[in-house]
């Protein structure tokens, strides 16, 4: 298993990452696309939440890496999505957990979810053309790849052996050209106390920069949220939308230095409406953490619109 410096938001979801590669195989090290890795391997997220007395899942629950922990009765299973390399190139399956048992969703499905007594949330569980929609990260050749095994999500420790993540795939004979560790990018965890604008921007890569990019499905918005040197226009700071309509939310620029309140970024992370919400899958609900995170890198900022 495996974890992210800073995760893609799913509704308060917990995750388990795993990778397995065919034995005696290897994958390259690249520094800043996804990793080259051999046909038959299969990377897999498993979606789960922790639950009441009741059988309410719990939105504010918190894992310690122990794998164990996912067959107690206090959790409930709800979606697996595989990524599988093919010949051909990647694959995307989805997974719907019932009990112990988990069925291929090919269409996807939208689960009911009891919060409280009087309260449930629409879980969606992607479709298979709706993976591969975000996992097509160059939309003008299609090619599914994976999000999370690039350099700067990966180097961290390993959430349950405590070592260097890149350096067990290493050892493990995994990953091979890897350069030393102060030369590898590496993104700023959501909850930590390093530089504001850092843990900002590593939040907007892995949640909105695999379709906000130069190649991305969204590379005609001009919005550039990816971990890539962009000018400050290209990141938001005084851009007018595209074609936004309904979610501006009546606001003029995607961010309005100081004024978070302003801007179109921190209205649409914070909306649950689905006409103006972003990202537009994976959620129905808004992230607090990242919105108030967002909020104060815009506050932050200086400068006017003018």
């Amino acid at each position: 298993m495996y974890d992210l410096n800073s995760a893609l938001f799913t509704d308060y979801a917990l995750k388990l990452r795993t990778i397995h590669l065919p034995q005696h195989s290897s994958g390259r090290y690249q520094p800043f696309a996804a990793f080259d890795l051999p046909t038959g391997t299969v990377i897999s997220k498993t979606f789960f939440y922790q639950t009441d007395t009741n059988g309410n899942i719990k939105l504010d629950g918190v894992w310690n890496g122990d794998p164990s922990e996912l067959g107690s009765e206090s959790t409930r299973l709800i979606e697996t999505r595989l990524l599988i390399k093919q010949e051909h190139g990647w694959d995307a399956l989805p997974y719907v957990w019932h009990g112990e048992d988990a069925d291929l969703a090919i269409t996807g499905a939208l689960l009911s979810l009891p919060v409280a007594p009087d309260r449930r949330i629409n879980y969606l569980v992607p479709s298979r053309n709706q993976c591969a929609g975000c996992h097509a990260t160059n939309h003008s050749n299609g090619e599914i790849l994976p999000i999370g095994i690039k350099a700067r999500h990966l180097n961290r420790k390993n959430p349950v052996t405590h070592q260097s993540q890149l350096l067990e795939w290493q050892n493990r004979g995994w990953l091979s050209h890897i350069p030393k560790l102060t030369e590898i990018p590496r993104n700023a965890p959501l909850d930590g106390s390093g530089e504001l604008a850092h843990r900002a921007r590593s939040y907007l890569d892995i949640n909105c920069g695999h379709c906000h990019s130069t190649t991305g499905a969204a590379d005609t918005s001009g919005l550039f949220l990816d971990y890539r040197p962009h000018d400050a226009a290209s990141l938001g700071v005084c851009k007018p939308p595209i074609a936004a309509g309904k979610g501006t939310g009546g606001h003029l620029y995607s961010i309005v230095p100081g004024k978070a309140n302003e801007s179109i970024l921190s209205f649409r992370m914070k909306s649950e409406d689905p006409a103006s919400m972003m990202p537009e899958l994976g959620r129905s609900l808004s992230h607090t953490q990242g919105a108030k995170l967002i909020d104060e890198w815009i506050d932050s900022l200086t400068g006017q619109c003018r």
